[in-house]
């Protein structure tokens, strides 16, 4: 049985989560919650698998809540807001920051036709999120160290980067990111599955973490070093024969759009051995056969590590189709990517 508190300030909005939560059998409601304060106050004498947390609650917001729980009651966080305006969105990845598994769009109401959809979407991220072992997390951050530059084999001169992430990506991507500097001379191209209402924010809260200059991709701009290119929602994001972006509409039946193996197949297509291509951590296989493809045509190929992982999924997939050359957790990714930049 599956252990559930739910927080959220709107009545209607907790009456929904809960209904749909409790469909499931091996999914129990043990309380509700209308703001951090009552959060914190329940998970004392309860002891819930999993936290559902809004962001916007008076008093005490989400990314605070979200903060004191993994101080004091280290449990998986799965936010469940609504769509925010782009700008403003960074509120809700800052909540990662803190320690939240997991963003997913609030449900609509019943008759709506995305109903069933995110119902199921939220339903499936509570039962993978129940698995996750959280550990507690000290009030002041850990001094990172600066990366030091892998040794690593020879390869051809890299000409692109190209990150595949789904659950649990955006903190290890925005970790990579960081620690890359401005003048890192090849561009990175990112597909993160995400809601589409949350791209926006999602490549404004990186930007704020990078030198690089981080931005949501555009239809037939040039790739340039110095930028990361996160693919928006809706479109398969791919790269032209020109090193142009191409972004494609989703044809009916992808349930995956943007896709991380459609990106990988267009860098193999396009860079072959001049290109990069890092798989991190989330559930499914999309990612596999793109990176396989991309180690065929010569390209280096990295997958992070099961230890590290939110959900060894896709990087799982990718290892036993053999299409990975190195298992590395982030900071090894870091310097992979150094060690092999410096050589270009």
């Amino acid at each position: 049985m599956i252990k559930v508190l739910i927080v959220d300030d709107s009545p209607v909005a907790r009456e929904l989560i809960e209904h749909i939560l409790s469909a499931d059998p091996e999914v129990r409601v043990i309380g509700t919650a209308r703001n951090g304060l009552e959060a914190l106050a329940a998970l004392e004498h309860k002891h819930p698998d999993v936290v559902t947390m809004d962001v916007h609650m008076p008093g005490m917001d989400g990314f605070e809540t979200t903060r004191q729980i993994m101080m004091k009651y280290p449990t998986p966080v799965v936010i469940v807001t609504s769509t925010l305006d782009p700008q403003t969105d960074s509120a809700v990845f800052r909540t990662l920051e803190a320690g939240a598994l997991a963003i997913l769009l609030k449900p609509p109401g019943f008759g709506h036709p995305d109903h069933a959809r995110t119902a199921a979407e939220l339903l499936q991220t509570v039962r993978l999120m129940s698995e996750v072992k959280v550990v507690r997390r000290s009030a002041r951050r850990s001094r990172v160290e600066a990366p030091q530059v892998a040794r690593v084999e020879e390869v051809a001169r890299v000409k692109v980067v190209a990150i595949g992430a789904s659950t649990g990506g955006p903190v290890v991507v925005q970790n990579i990111l960081s620690s890359l500097p401005a003048d890192f001379p090849v561009p990175v191209l990112v597909v993160q599955h995400m809601a589409e209402e949350f791209i926006g924010g999602f490549a404004e809260w990186l930007s704020g973490s990078s030198e690089l200059k981080v931005k949501v991709g555009e239809q037939a701009e040039s790739v340039t070093p110095g930028f990361v290119y996160v693919a928006p929602g809706g479109s398969q994001m791919g790269v032209d024969g020109l090193g142009r972006i191409l972004l494609t509409p989703r044809q009916p039946g992808q349930y995956l759009c943007p896709s991380v193996t459609h990106l990988f197949l267009s860098v193999a297509e396009r860079y072959g051995n001049h290109a990069v291509g890092v798989l991190l951590t989330g559930m499914g296989a999309d990612g596999a056969l793109g990176l396989k493809e991309m180690q065929a045509r010569g390209a280096l190929t990295i997958a992070q590590d099961e230890e590290s992982c939110v959900v060894y999924g896709m990087p799982a997939e990718a290892v036993k189709l053999k299409a990975v050359q190195h298992v590395l957790p982030p900071q090894g990714i870091i310097e992979m990517l150094l060690g092999v930049v410096k050589r270009c």
